[in-house]
């Protein structure tokens, strides 16, 4: 026999767990497509020449390459901005700029996997193509501060930096600093010294603190401009100058989306990105975008109590139940009109007993947390009447079945 199993960082979603997905989805979707951005799919698989060396040493590492079939390198999608910028660079003779799209698909990191880090995972993206302004960055933010508030947020902060603060920073030494909150200034400081980018603790904690006493830049104070001008509370949105976001490609504004209640990392983050696409194309398109850290934002969600109470029960609302075989006509025949009436319905498909016949098919409901049941007894087939159960509070009502649509079923 095999053993029925998942591999480490990949996972299956029951219903429940689906339903919660589905929910944070169209929840985003409904605000991107609010603020004009539309859709964009792009494939699972990439040629490696495509992705390798834009995401950094980390990131080259954690991308999972291989050669297919054809005898092709080739890579599995590691995020969906680089993927977007070959589009761009592809189709820009056909796309309308700015180009302003949203992405909801999953990507591939052969991670570490703890807490909110799985090796498969959701990603929701925004991005705008084809302008550098301050309202762009700005708008990018809005978007992403409204659809935290769709979701039930409210204790959440906006962290902003500007990436020219690192102007004259190795690459290496940004992706260290990117963990200043995450294992404090000590052992950044430490990495500095071990990774020999500075020659002693004591320098490090120099050139940290001049990070700590940078003042925004211009371009940052247009976007806290442009923020106010679009109706953001100010109390929402800081200066964080040792914010990094350690992907290489990030030129210019950067931000990120922490949640007090959730202490596991940002939420979601993002940026300009002006030099990207012009690695496709024969010049530099201006860029910049989000993408919401989909499992995390959940797992936050989940810790907040913040999904709605029918997330729990079953899509199906009504479960019509077969009392006997001389019955059962009428129980389709009443289950085809309560789905012609847009009623979400099933009906038992289950063996019936003999001796108490409903038994089984109210535990099966309960089980599935189906909010009423319909019963079609001797007694109902007899009156022309059908008996509704509601599982969770044990009531019932008996009446015609126009009555109990009208009524009940269609509030």
């Amino acid at each position: 026999m095999i053993e029925p199993r998942t591999l480490k960082g990949f996972r299956d979603f029951l219903p429940l767990e689906a339903r919660k997905r589905q929910y944070v989805i169209a929840t985003l979707k409904t605000v991107f497509e609010q603020y004009g951005f539309e859709p964009l799919e792009t494939p699972v698989l990439e040629y490696e020449e495509i992705l390798i060396g834009k995401y950094g040493d980390e990131g080259d590492q954690l991308m999972y390459r291989f050669e297919d079939n054809g005898k092709r390198r080739v890579a599995m999608r590691y995020d969906q901005t680089v993927p977007l910028a070959r589009v761009v660079a592809q189709f820009a003779n056909i796309l309308p700029f700015p180009f302003k799209r949203y992405q909801i698909q999953p990507v591939w990191r052969a991670e570490n996997t703890q807490k909110g880090r799985y090796r498969e995972f959701m990603q929701c993206d925004i991005d705008t193509i084809g302008v550098d302004s301050a309202l762009a960055d700005a708008e990018i933010i809005t978007t992403a501060l409204i659809a935290y508030k769709a979701l039930g947020f409210k204790n959440f902060k906006i962290l902003i930096n500007d990436r020219k603060v690192f102007a004259n920073l190795a690459t290496q030494t940004i992706v260290s600093i990117d963990k200043l909150k995450k294992i404090g200034a000590d052992a950044v400081a430490q990495e500095l010294v071990t990774k020999k980018l500075v020659g002693s603790i004591a320098e490090a904690k120099i050139m940290l603190q001049e990070l700590l006493d940078r003042q925004p830049t211009e371009r940052i104070i247009q976007i806290f401009k442009a923020l106010e001008e679009l109706g953001v509370e100010q109390s929402l949105i800081e200066f964080s100058p040792t914010l990094a976001r350690g992907l290489n490609y990030y030129t210019g504004m950067i931000f990120e989306i922490e949640i007090p209640e959730y202490p596991v990392g940002s939420v979601c983050g993002g940026g300009r990105y002006d030099e990207l696409i012009g690695m496709f194309a024969d010049k530099q398109i201006p860029a910049v975008g989000l993408a919401v850290g989909f499992d995390r934002t959940i797992e936050a969600m989940d810790t907040l109590e913040l999904f709605p109470a029918e997330i729990a029960l079953s899509s199906t609302k009504v479960l019509v139940t077969v009392f006997s075989d001389t019955l059962k006509e009428k129980s389709l025949e009443i289950c085809s009109r309560l789905r012609s009436t847009n009623i979400a319905s099933e009906v038992y498909l289950g063996e019936i007993k003999a001796r108490n016949p409903l038994e089984k098919q109210l535990k099966y409901a309960a089980s599935k947390n189906i909010p009423y049941v319909l019963v079609i007894g001797p007694q109902e087939a007899e009156k022309n009447i059908v008996t509704l159960k509601n599982i969770q509070t044990r009531e019932q009502i008996s009446a015609s079945l126009e009555e109990i649509l009208h009524e009940y079923l269609q509030k």
